[in-house]
């Protein structure tokens, strides 16, 4: 066959590869590095990319464009910083700064890979709300003070003055980074007469100003859900102040304790002898110190504090995919300039084609 005249334009099996070469690079693998073939076969692309290629009957003809060297010089220096001789975190879901009507931030993350990994077992955005776990389950995080470090944990079992049931018991991991709020006051209510927190030798209950939260507790209406009569005897009341231990990890047995429910409250909402207008809840502190300059940087950039990894090791978290070990600084140009290098490139070709058919 006569192929004479005719030009071979090979551009978009180049291209096709010089993408899939960036979405490598974009999309790193979670070995700890890329291997020597793959950066050589990166850089073989982009000189192919940076030269005009065009076949004449059985000869083939390579003009260098002008551009080549400028070129080749920047995509050298551009490709090669961001392939690091360390371990290089898979892409992580992008994060978010809302779960619901609350604000997310370090160290606290929305999804897988966001946040610190301290933290990340235990809070967790769930259907668009906050959820914190524990080994007696999962509790609605209703408020978030970054200001103080703290937040208020919702149990939908607890009792409150409105609404009183049976409930199921609270343990804080002694591992976490999480310890319970000097405000927290926890109120065990239905307790049976041999309960051990009614044991004269352990001075476990509050018998003094205790006895004004138990009152106020048994006025509610409420009471009648864990088959008492309201402003009935407050004898099965026991009010104690922090939590106490009682065996692994800090928390509420009620089985063991042989107590019908409890209620935490950690303020008065401005007035101690309205219970309707308690504040309840499990107010938890925790611990602010992980915040660090290399995370405040990343955030500086517009990226997210985040993890990934085996190691759990820091990961910057950038707006619409894609992570760093840094911060987000410069992410995008890559394919940016892989676009307009093949188009550029492309422009070359068919200027060349034209030359061809008019000879």
């Amino acid at each position: 066959m006569n192929n004479k005249g005719k030009t071979y334009d090979y551009h978009w099996p180049i291209a096709s590869t010089f993408q899939y070469i960036f979405e490598k690079l974009s999309n790193p693998p979670k070995e700890s590095t890329f291997s020597l073939p793959f950066k050589l076969i990166t850089l073989l692309f982009t000189i192919i990319c940076t030269h005009k290629v065009s076949f004449k009957t059985h000869t083939m003809s390579t003009t260098t464009s002008s551009l080549t060297l400028p070129w080749l010089l920047l995509n050298i220096f551009l490709i090669f910083p961001i392939i690091p001789s360390s371990h290089i975190p898979p892409i992580v879901p992008t994060c978010r700064d809302k779960c619901g009507n609350l604000t997310i931030k370090y160290p606290f993350g929305s999804d897988f890979g966001c946040g610190h990994p301290d933290f990340a077992r235990y809070i967790k955005c769930t259907s668009g709300e906050l959820r914190f776990s524990s080994g007696t389950g999962a509790y609605t995080v209703s408020n978030i003070d970054y200001t103080t470090s703290t937040l208020v944990l919702i149990d939908l079992f607890m009792s409150t003055c409105s609404s009183m049931q049976n409930s199921g018991s609270f343990r804080l991991d002694r591992a976490s980074p999480f310890t319970l709020s000097s405000q927290d006051i926890f109120i065990l209510l239905g307790c049976s007469r041999t309960s051990p927190v009614f044991d004269p030798n352990e001075d476990l209950c509050d018998t003094g100003s205790g006895l004004h939260l138990c009152r106020g507790m048994y006025s509610c209406e409420g009471v009648s859900g864990i088959g008492l009569e309201p402003n009935g005897p407050i004898s099965s009341c026991c009010v104690y102040q922090p939590i106490v231990d009682f065996g692994s990890g800090f928390g509420l047995d009620l089985p063991k304790l042989q107590c019908s429910s409890y209620a935490s409250m950690y303020g008065f909402g401005g007035d101690e002898t309205d219970p309707m207008k308690w504040q309840f809840g499990i107010s938890l502190e925790y611990n602010d110190s992980y915040y660090t300059e290399t995370c405040k940087d990343c955030e500086a950039s517009g990226g997210f504090c985040g993890f990934a990894g085996y190691t759990q090791s820091f990961s910057c978290i950038c707006r619409g995919g894609g992570n760093s070990t840094t911060n987000c600084y410069g992410r995008g140009i890559y394919n940016f300039l892989c676009i307009w290098l093949c188009l550029e490139w492309d422009m070359e070709t068919q200027n060349s084609n034209q030359d061809v058919f008019w000879r």
